[in-house]
């Protein structure tokens, strides 16, 4: 079998047009996702039985069934049941944010139940109000805590943008399979894939780093 590894350079070019796809799917998907596991990690600390029991429902079902399981049911279950159109880029924005939410929840939970109870009752022995002790004592050294983890997260949901490609989503990954499939040079195309997302996940890991010194 002989490589053309020229051909590897040539298709560069289209392969990156998927990478707006994937960059923008990944910024806004883990955004929301870090909104929606703030909130349902919070209500797994509450002492509502009812919220906590639909923030564990929410995790259960997310973290219990695959990402790929959830994309096909999200573009095309979801909007047959509706009677609905739905664009295949915010289907994959919503996938990426509502799974890594489930992940990030459990993260904001491990990270609160971390906090010295000692702490919270220091602040309501200096007069700070419930919300007050909260903003000011215990989210300070939780988000620090949680920072290795949540980008960690933020990797895996980079990488997981990948598996759109089954809803047809044009990222790189999907654009990468189109040449492959056209080019039969799937060792040359696959390779250059890899590395793109390699150098794509080593350029966040150092940013992640780079934050998560300053905030410390």
């Amino acid at each position: 079998m002989q490589l053309d590894w020229s051909y590897a350079i040539k298709v560069i070019p289209t392969i990156l047009e998927g990478l707006k796809y994937t960059i923008l799917i990944s910024v806004l998907g883990i955004f929301i996702g870090f909104i929606i596991g703030s909130v349902f990690g919070f209500l797994r600390q509450c002492n509502n039985k009812v919220l906590n029991k639909i923030a564990y429902i929410y995790i259960w079902i997310i973290r219990g069934t695959p990402l790929m399981v959830q994309a096909l049911y999200f573009y095309f279950a979801i909007p047959a049941l509706l009677g609905i159109n739905l664009d295949r880029v915010v289907a994959g924005v919503c996938v990426i944010a509502l799974n890594s939410g489930a992940y990030i929840a459990e993260i904001v939970r491990g990270a609160l139940q971390s906090v010295d109870p000692g702490q919270k009752e220091a602040g309501v022995s200096l007069g700070l109000s419930n919300t007050q002790t909260l903003f000011h004592i215990i989210i300070p050294p939780a988000f620090s805590s949680m920072l290795p983890s949540l980008g960690n997260q933020f990797i895996i949901a980079l990488k997981d943008t990948a598996l759109l490609t089954v809803i047809g989503v044009g990222e790189l990954t999907h654009q990468a399979s189109m040449i492959a499939s056209t080019s039969f040079k799937t060792v040359e195309t696959y390779t250059t894939l890899a590395v793109m997302y390699l150098i794509l996940t080593t350029l966040l890991s150092f940013l992640l780093k780079f934050m998560e010194k300053k905030v410390r």
